[in-house]
């Protein structure tokens, strides 16, 4: 019997598969933030990471329409960086707009512009399964996490107990064009202690909450 557990594959052009999804969100950015406001469902899933960000310094990769980035922002040296240009633009009107501070930039996950050992937490919601090249995407946020930094990740996974609704859901997502991996194998290649708590979707929506190993001159 064929498993239910199908794991999807990285796309052979990496590229391409980047830029379209850019496009879409370029393209339909007013209306997903329209969307995203009134479903609370979603809005409430990214919010768990909230109370498991560490600071001074935190960087959300992937902010989209920017509205958990203004939630927590004015708490601490925020960060935010997206591949989408309107994005950006529209959060750093947003932030300006509304007196909140932080530092926004256009860029890639997959070659972050921060030093090594520089951020005590990484916020990434809705937006792993989105990068064409997980492990390089991983590389990245590990390398400028300090040691004892924390990743804060929601993201679509299948439900531990393979519930019939939320494979479904996961499935949906697949199909949609999203590349859900399993994340547990790639959190303990880069050394990170981490837990996985379900907080949505039948099971599908997983909290992720991964704490970078290792010490600079012998301290965290």
């Amino acid at each position: 019997m064929k498993s239910e557990i199908e794991y999807c594959s990285e796309p052979k052009n990496k590229q391409e598969f980047t830029e379209s999804f850019n496009e879409f969100y370029s393209r339909f950015a007013q209306a997903y933030g329209v969307a995203l406001k009134i479903f609370p469902v979603w809005r409430r899933w990214i919010s768990t990471v909230i109370p498991h960000i560490q600071g001074p310094r935190v960087l959300e990769v992937s902010f989209g329409t920017g509205d958990l980035f203004k939630k927590f922002a004015s708490r601490f040296e925020a960060y935010g960086i997206d591949y989408n240009e309107e994005f950006v633009r529209r959060l750093r009107e947003g932030l300006t707009h509304e007196g909140i501070p932080g530092e926004i930039q256009q860029g890639d996950v997959q070659a972050l512009p921060y030093k090594d050992n520089y951020l005590d937490s990484i916020v990434n919601t809705m937006a792993f399964s989105a990068y064409p090249d997980g492990m390089k995407a991983m590389s990245e946020m590990h390398r400028v996490l300090k040691p004892g930094g924390k990743l804060i990740m929601v993201d679509i996974e299948y439900p531990k107990d393979r519930n019939w609704m939320g494979m479904k859901v996961t499935k949906a997502w697949i199909s949609m064009g999203d590349i859900i991996r399993e994340m547990g194998p790639i959190f303990e290649k880069f050394d990170f202690v981490y837990t996985d708590e379900e907080v949505g979707g039948f099971g599908s929506v997983h909290l992720y909450v991964a704490e970078k190993q290792g010490a600079i001159n012998g301290q965290k």
